[in-house]
């Protein structure tokens, strides 16, 4: 089924999609979010290609199947917004590239895109590189039980300021930026699936942790800004573009919306890679196997000396896992849109102002698009068999005019990373690792504690 063949010509259908069970009183289904949604939302799809749901006092529109996500995805009829982006309002703002749609949107687009062009990021190799390296020596030197849920952040963050941010003043912020992200992600995610206002204004200690951490990123941001301009330095990256940007009249943006693009900087390159750096640990852990063959690659592709980033494009083997990593676990695992006209999808009626939730990890495990859909299989993404994956069942950096313009920045990173990594050691679990899933607006192993023996 092709994107076309979902999108109607008419948008009379008056079918009203099926209500998922388990609803309970003034909750909703919003319990069932909280309480297991991993589960609750690989289970939809056996209900409709559309269901409804009932969050607290809202209704939401549940789409199922990887033409339809990616009919929503493609569609002007369903902008960025709804319960995801209104939990995230107050750290992303409304004036970033993450959170504007319409003409905004694409402003901030051109202004970030050169930052992230296909030939703009051999030159960022020398950074991830270095920090993959410092990773490995770091944990040379430490010894005992690594927190890897630290580890994994800090390593983020640093890759992502200094490529895009870069400046001496990054070090002494990467430990707050991680802290705060930590504590509002979480928060997050519970104010998305139950949204009641009000009682997170009540001064309970996880509210008053809550705007602690939020106020402290603002701050920090600031701060970031402020140093810049006290430089006065102009390197050639992301946030003097933005300092520079031009708004659709010719005058410099606004003192908001470069704050809020700096957030969209930050949270992506600290929360979902970190997460995924988080993810990957776990699987080379959990298969010591993959591990070894990633070794083996190394060795045949770059001998003896250390891996660079001209090396990853021959790294296949290494990318794979990477892949096969984002498919199971993916960091951002629900996304929300809304209608902003009446239309259809799947042959049921969404009237305008509805908003419609998916989930990248349901499609991506769904049993009908992946044979063994819940096995780790690196080779399933080799190319005579990766064609026989669905469209849209494989989406982690998302499609259209909201995919990550980062995406090949991120699986550069993450690739090396990963290669350095497994190069150097293997990995035990401590007895007080925890690698559950830790439900936030991100997916990560909850507590992940590792002791890195060296090969």
């Amino acid at each position: 089924m092709t994107v076309e063949s979902v999108r109607p010509e008419d948008t009379t259908a008056t079918a009203e999609p099926p209500v998922a069970g388990g609803a309970v009183p003034l909750l909703g289904h919003g319990w069932r979010l909280v309480r297991d949604p991993l589960a609750f939302l690989s289970q939809l799809r056996d209900h409709g290609d559309v269901v409804r749901l009932k969050l607290g006092p809202k209704t939401v529109y549940a789409v199922t199947t990887p033409a339809l996500t990616g009919a929503v995805a493609l569609s002007p009829d369903y902008i960025i917004a709804g319960p995801l982006w209104e939990s995230l309002e107050s750290l992303l703002g409304k004036e970033g590239v993450a959170t504007a749609n319409g003409t905004l949107h694409r402003r901030q687009r051109r202004t970030i895109q050169p930052a992230f062009r296909l030939d703009a990021i051999p030159a960022y190799g020398p950074i991830m590189a270095e920090e993959a390296y410092a990773l490995v020596e770091r944990w040379r030197d430490a010894g005992g039980v690594l927190d890897i849920t630290y580890e994994s952040f800090r390593v983020a963050v640093r890759v992502a300021a200094r490529c895009l941010m870069r400046g001496g003043y990054m070090d002494a912020h990467a430990d707050r930026i991680c802290a705060d992200l930590t504590t509002l992600f979480a928060g997050m995610y519970q104010r998305m699936v139950v949204p009641l206002g009000p009682l997170y204004k009540v001064p309970l200690p996880a509210n008053r942790e809550f705007n602690r951490a939020l106020a402290d990123l603002h701050v920090l941001v600031d701060e970031i800004v402020a140093d810049r301009r006290a430089s006065g330095q102009k390197p050639d990256d992301l946030l003097s573009a933005l300092l520079e940007a031009k708004d659709d009249n010719g005058d410099p943006i606004g003192e908001q919306e470069i704050h809020d693009q700096v957030i969209a900087i930050l949270t992506p390159g600290a929360e979902t890679v970190g997460s995924t750096v988080m993810s990957l640990l776990l699987v080379l852990t959990e298969h010591p196997e993959l591990g070894d063959k990633i070794r083996d690659e190394v060795k045949s592709v770059v001998g003896d000396r250390r891996v660079a980033f001209d090396d990853v494009r021959q790294l296949t083997y290494t990318a794979n896992v990477v892949t096969e990593t984002l498919r199971l676990y993916p960091a951002v695992w629900i996304l929300t849109r809304r209608a902003v006209a009446d239309t259809e999808l799947g042959g049921y009626r969404i009237p305008k102002g509805a908003d419609l939730i998916y989930s990248p990890y349901a499609i991506q495990r769904d049993r009908r698009s992946y044979e063994r859909n819940e096995d780790f299989d690196p080779d399933r993404w080799l190319p005579e068999r990766s064609k026989d994956v669905p469209k849209y069942a494989m989406s982690p950096f998302s499609v259209g005019n909201r995919k990550c313009p980062s995406d090949h920045f991120s699986m550069a990173e993450l690739t090396l990373i990963t290669a350095v990594v497994a190069q150097a050691y293997r990995f035990e679990q401590a007895s007080d690792s925890d690698p559950r899933p830790r439900i936030g607006i991100t997916l990560r192993p909850r507590r992940l504690m590792l002791r890195a023996r060296p090969r």
